[in-house]
């Protein structure tokens, strides 16, 4: 357990909303459960350090009525906090806990496919050709999609580019 503390206290929260490109709602689920967190922490430290010891021989002196007195001490002497049964809570943090490690997980599966798809993007472009050097031929191999939309086009008799000249200027030679 205190492992968990000491990694919980270790948390870069800003480093981990923003680089593992969480969606928005768990970036705000995981801010909500900072504050809560960090609002626990500030009252669990705030009621430790209250004076926890009740001077009654304080209050035997200044109080006349040494009855109330006796019988606060009597029932401050008899009194047992209530234990609650936490299990169900502790089942309901358990089931989020295992859902947010689930989440978590698929995040960095995702990552890491985003990752390696890029790493072979990057490789590709550095290996790659100058453009200078490329050919019509080397382009309709590489996306022969290319290929089929130019002879749909003039299947249809359609020798124009949409919004070419819009782009390049409208050019003939004479």
């Amino acid at each position: 357990m205190s492992a968990a503390k000491a990694a919980a206290t270790h948390i870069d929260w800003t480093k981990l909303s923003t680089s593992l490109g969480l969606k928005t709602e768990t970036v705000a689920a995981l801010t909500a459960f900072r504050k809560r967190n960090e609002e626990a922490r500030r009252i669990l430290t705030d009621l430790k350090e209250q004076k926890t010891t009740v001077d009654f021989a304080h209050y035997r002196k200044v109080l006349k009525n040494q009855a109330v007195v006796d019988e606060l001490e009597k029932a401050f002497g008899s009194f047992k906090p209530t234990s609650y049964d936490v299990k169900a809570q502790i089942k309901s943090i358990e089931a989020v806990e295992a859902k947010a490690l689930e989440r978590a997980k698929s995040t960095a599966t995702k990552v890491e496919s985003e990752l390696a798809d890029l790493q072979a993007t990057l490789k590709n472009i550095e290996t790659s050709r100058p453009i200078e050097e490329l050919t019509v031929d080397d382009v309709l191999k590489s996306r022969p999609e290319i290929a089929e939309k130019v002879d749909a086009l003039l299947a249809k008799g359609k020798w124009d580019t949409k919004g070419y000249n819009d782009k390049f200027g409208y050019v003939t030679l004479f």
